[in-house]
């Protein structure tokens, strides 16, 4: 063998090994992944039907690659247990609401809404993007055992009450439903604070268990019937004036995929969150005077009575951080960037 030839041998050797050592990745990385998610809504609502657009764009992303399998609410586990469900890996993601498990992470208070604080979406959207937010919800949802994607943002949730009430004092001593960080600060404005699931605000507004109640955006709330059993809509709704709602998968799982589809999730997430928060927007003027059109009365609280209660709440959003030092981090750095806005 000539050295020309053997030279050409061995390249042909080198190349041959090469390609042969890359094909399990090569591979792999065209291989479908399987994912099943549970939303937070029923199917058939405004919410549910974004989250259709959110599995249908991560498809899109990686050309049919990553197929996420949707299911409402309830569908898979209750969903009291899609936290553990998804930990254990059960099913590999969620759609949920961080206050739900707050009484467990503190910080978990503060990535879902904070009462009477940031009163644009964008502005609480901005501190997760452009201040830290995203490293913060990543490290608490870490601690759990699970991996924290990205939020949806949108605007307010109202206040639907059987019972006139034109200010912040007015709802002291009244049975509120509320969740999350808004049953303390609720609680530490004199409410009478009842916990209660989604599910059953319809039936505790209807029955009187309740007087006043959170639930979900305006038009959810009218989809689910509360024109029917509360004839009055309050707003701002500064118990949750912004919302983010959360996409988060089981750790082992996210972190098997390749880095395209990691990219592609988040994506998706922050296209979904802009287009539902937009959608949203639209839906308020409509659905506001559908209200109307069945006898309920639209109540505004006066933006100096917020201003008020919003420097009180500070005190409540402290306490709950009951301590703990990533909370307390979150709590800080919002209220810094709500101070830099002339909220506080």
């Amino acid at each position: 063998m000539t050295a020309l030839n053997r030279r050409r041998f061995l390249t042909a050797s080198a190349l041959g090994g090469a390609a042969t050592l890359a094909m399990p990745a090569i591979a792999n990385a065209q291989d479908t992944v399987q994912w099943r998610m549970q939303a937070l809504w029923d199917g058939g609502t405004t919410p549910f039907e974004f989250e259709k657009k959110f599995v249908e764009r991560v498809g899109e992303l990686t050309d049919g690659k990553f197929e996420i399998k949707l299911f409402s609410a309830g569908q898979l586990v209750p969903a009291a247990q899609a936290f553990d469900a998804v930990r254990s890996g059960a099913f590999q993601m969620m759609k949920t609401f961080d206050g739900y498990e707050a009484g467990k992470i503190p910080a978990f208070a503060f990535t879902s809404t904070i009462p009477f604080g940031f009163p644009d979406p964008d502005q609480y959207e901005a501190w997760f993007y452009e201040l830290g937010g995203l490293d913060m919800a990543r490290e608490a949802y870490g601690k759990a055992g699970l991996t924290y994607i990205a939020p949806t943002v949108y605007g307010e949730e109202p206040i639907h009450s059987t019972v006139r009430m034109e200010s912040i004092a007015d709802m002291a001593g009244k049975k509120g439903r509320f969740v999350g960080l808004a049953s303390a600060v609720m609680g530490d404005l004199g409410v009478a604070v009842t916990p209660m699931a989604t599910a059953e605000v319809y039936s505790g507004l209807e029955k009187g268990l309740i007087d006043f109640a959170d639930r979900g955006d305006l038009t959810a709330n009218y989809e689910a019937g509360l024109a029917e059993v509360a004839k009055f809509v309050i707003l701002p709704g500064v118990h949750q004036p912004t919302t983010a709602t959360s996409y988060v998968a089981n750790s082992a799982a996210h972190a098997a995929l390749p880095e395209s589809f990691k990219a592609a999730l988040a994506v998706a997430a922050r296209e979904i969150s802009g287009s539902l928060r937009q959608r949203i927007i639209v839906q308020n003027t409509q659905v506001l005077d559908k209200y109307r059109e069945k006898g309920v009365e639209v109540l505004h609280l006066d933006q100096g009575d917020v201003a008020e209660a919003r420097s009180k709440a500070v005190e409540s959003w402290s306490k709950a951080t009951k301590g703990d030092p990533l909370a307390t981090k979150i709590v800080e750095s919002q209220t810094a960037f709500m101070k830099a806005l002339g909220l506080l």
